[in-house]
């Protein structure tokens, strides 16, 4: 079997290494210290059975099995917590298991017996007791966390959407109605095919054209905004003193 232990925490993966190979000897465990380093470990061993601790750094486990549930194979999950009172009732309604620490040999063996993959629908139930930091893209057969909190603006075109950073940018297959939805009201629409971040956002301006535009901090790029939206951009800037 192989299994998967996320922590951010050494001592921990290493207790969790220890009742493994208690468990079964002939296991092959691999270890993440981070969300990415985890998605990248699934996709290259494709390990059976992932341990995730649910408070960690920059992703919670609740967040990263979330993105988990798009890879090709996703391993059965069990969460791991120091936390008695984190969202437990949640993994109860929705028949997920989950560990306290320090974890015992015996309740990790009864939890090996009965892990399960975890859907979508479990997981967007526990989505609502964690707030998403992150969107996840497919990239080259891998998945990219990329922080919610870089993304400038996105941009629908065609049939996918251009995210763009101060210093990257990226293809998703998805739609702006749905990321709208998945990115809250930290982002505004401009445009019927534009999403723009509160957060960068700097002012604006009319271009040669005489359309208004938004223009962010730390970039060049500047996207149109739709006469139906310019009023709403311009109430939002100067309530904050930006026009």
């Amino acid at each position: 079997m192989k299994y998967l232990v996320i922590d951010d925490e050494f001592l921990a993966r290493a207790r969790l290494r220890e009742l493994l190979l208690r468990i079964d000897p002939a296991a092959e465990i691999f270890e993440a210290e981070n969300g990415q380093q985890a998605l990248d470990l699934c996709e290259q061993h494709k390990p059976d059975t992932a341990l995730v601790d649910i408070r960690m750094p920059g992703i919670s486990g609740i967040e990263l099995v979330y993105h988990m549930t798009a890879l090709e194979q996703s391993p059965a999950v069990i969460f791991t917590t120091a936390y008695s009172e984190y969202a437990l009732e949640a993994f109860e309604a929705n028949a997920i298991d989950y560990l306290l620490k320090p974890v015992q040999v015996d309740r990790l063996k009864r939890a090996l017996q009965k892990a399960d993959p975890i859907t979508k629908v479990q997981t967007e139930s526990l989505k609502k007791t964690t707030r998403s930091m992150h969107i996840s893209i497919s990239q080259k057969g891998k998945i990219k966390l990329v922080p919610i909190q870089n993304i400038c603006y996105l941009k629908a075109e065609n049939k996918y959407v251009l995210v763009k950073t101060a210093k990257e940018e990226y293809l998703m297959n998805d739609t702006l109605n749905n990321l709208e939805a998945e990115l809250g009201e930290n982002f505004l629409r401009v445009h019927r095919n534009a999403l723009i971040s509160t957060e960068h956002l700097e002012g604006l301006e009319k271009n040669d054209e005489g359309q208004w535009c938004v223009f962010f901090r730390g970039i060049d790029d500047k996207v149109e905004i739709s006469r139906r939206q310019t009023p709403t951009i311009r109430s939002w800037l100067k309530n904050r003193g930006l026009e």
